[in-house]
Formats: structure tokens, C-alpha cells, sequence
């Protein structure tokens, strides 16, 4: 993987960041969701923000 500038990494951990703070909320919605069609969606939003923050972190090698 090539090297990141300082902007770069700034940039991928502002993403990372926005994205776990995505799938903490998301998660809480879904929890607090009564309705099962709205709580799949809150689940599977935030799934993706999670898989999406995981591969964010790979160009981190963490």
C-alpha cells in the first residue's frame, strides 16, 4: 500500500470516525425501531457503515 500524506490520513480518519459514529446511531435506532420493516433498515444501515468503516481501516494496515 503507498504511503499516505498527512492530509490523506487526516481525511481517512475523519471518514472513519464519521462512519462509527454512523453505525453507533443507526444501531440505536434500530433498537429503540418497533416497527420490523424500519428496524431491518436501521440494522442493515448500519451493517454497511461498519463494513464500510472496516475497509476504511485496511489502508490504515490495522
Amino acid at each position: 500500500m503507498a504511503n499516505l500524506s498527512q492530509v490523506e490520513l487526516q481525511n481517512l480518519r475523519h471518514l472513519i470516525g464519521a462512519h462509527e459514529t454512523s453505525y453507533q446511531k443507526l444501531n440505536t435506532y434500530a433498537s429503540q425501531a418497533v416497527d420490523p420493516q424500519i428496524k431491518q433498515i436501521f440494522t442493515k444501515s448500519a451493517q454497511d457503515a461498519l463494513n464500510t468503516k472496516q475497509k476504511l481501516m485496511t489502508f490504515l494496515n490495522i
